[in-house]
């Protein structure tokens, strides 16, 4: 039968993982509790865009979705894949990873090597899943997934590993190497857990920067874009970031909140990160400001906001900036509308057609083949940046 392999999550990162391992010729399960995911699945149509229905079906033989953790019976090996969000005070919310954890656990027998993908808190594998899987050895490796990104996947992308225990980690490393170019390891798995947020508040603490840079070049009636494109010239010591209507997705608006948590509990400071935070939710706001500047009073005027995905050329919409963009629109009196044809249907109201009959336009994160042209002389405002 070979190394059986149980991903529990089927979503954005747990998918082309269980693909990934399957193709490696691992016999792997992944385990979801949306039903209707687990059928499509099964039917060979991936609900992921990164995940082609052909790839799926090309790994048929090694792979099968299932609801019923009762299937992880039998596993040799098993992985978490699953969302850690916010809670509605913007606290880490890790009670999907512990239920999906203690469901699993029920049905594991013998020596099981269970790794953590999802992003956690510095010390919650150790103090938290290591604790429900005390017969296991037990590791983490963070999920490094960037969706629509044509170059870099689960295959080549480099990968952290660590491990509870020196035998735990050298399991880890071996399964992952059978379809990962590049692993590294590290001392611990509170140094790789640090190491997964220090990634993503770093990239939200200079976006949150360029937000600001982007209004200091509006003021002075100068392309922000342009700006960033001369400092780009540079050969060392500068990274471009590009300024947004603040940032959205799965992992920068949400991971920064996992190591203000751990810090505030050991009362290290954090205020670069909460800052960087004040400035990105600020972003909304602004754009209304500049709503208003250009319109005058909203109310009753007919607004589109352009591009509702946290990014171009996905259908993700979580944590996406154009939510509070729009609510605040139309809390101050506009008529709001919002055109995406990837996402189509979102929050029970479905994407409006592009056209001139708008008093203003506001782009968000437009897809690459959005027909922007159908707006004719709409006025625009663009919260990429640029005149």
């Amino acid at each position: 039968m070979g190394t059986k392999v149980v991903v529990v999550g089927q979503g954005y990162v747990g998918l082309p993982l269980a693909l990934a391992a399957a193709e490696a010729g691992y016999q792997v399960v992944g385990i979801d509790t949306d039903l209707s995911r687990v059928a499509s699945l099964n039917a060979g149509r991936s609900p992921i865009g990164d995940i082609s229905d052909t790839y799926l079906a090309a790994q048929s033989l090694c792979y099968r979705a299932s609801s019923d953790f009762g299937d992880a019976a039998g596993a040799d090996v098993v992985i978490l894949c699953l969302p850690t969000p916010l809670d509605a005070s913007r606290n880490p919310d890790h009670s999907l990873l512990i239920a999906g954890a203690k469901a699993v656990a029920k049905h594991l027998t013998s020596r099981v090597l269970v790794i953590n993908e999802s992003t956690i808190s510095p010390g919650f594998t150790r103090d938290v899943l290591a604790q429900i899987f005390t017969e296991h050895d037990v590791a983490y490796s963070p999920e490094r997934i960037d969706p629509a990104n044509k170059n870099w996947n689960v295959k080549n992308t480099p990968k952290l590993v660590s491990g509870l225990t020196e035998i735990s980690r050298d399991r880890a490393m071996e399964f992952y190497s059978k379809f990962v170019s590049t692993l590294r390891t590290y001392s611990s798995m509170e140094v790789v857990e640090t190491a997964k947020l220090l990634e993503n508040s770093f990239r939200l603490v200079n976006i949150s920067f360029i937000n600001e840079i982007a209004e200091f070049c509006d003021k002075m009636k100068i392309d922000v874009r342009e700006v960033i494109a001369a400092a780009s010239t540079k050969p060392y010591g500068f990274m471009p970031f590009f300024p947004s209507a603040g940032v959205g997705g799965h992992c920068i608006p949400v991971d920064p909140y996992y190591l203000v948590a751990k810090a505030r509990e050991l009362g290290a400071s954090t205020r670069f990160i909460d800052l960087a935070n004040q400035v990105n939710l600020e972003r909304p706001s602004y754009f209304v400001g500049k709503a208003a500047g250009i319109l005058g009073s909203l109310t009753g005027k007919k607004i589109v906001v352009i591009g509702v995905a946290y990014k171009p050329d996905v259908a993700d919409v979580r944590e996406t900036p154009a939510q509070a963009l729009i609510s605040l629109l139309r809390s101050s009196g506009a008529v709001v509308v919002w055109h995406d044809h990837v996402v189509g249907q979102w929050n029970g109201e479905a994407s409006a057609a592009l056209g001139d009959r708008y008093d203003l336009a506001v782009l968000v994160n437009p897809h690459s083949d959005t027909d922007l042209a159908a707006l004719g002389s709409v006025p625009i405002i663009d919260t990429r940046g640029g005149l």
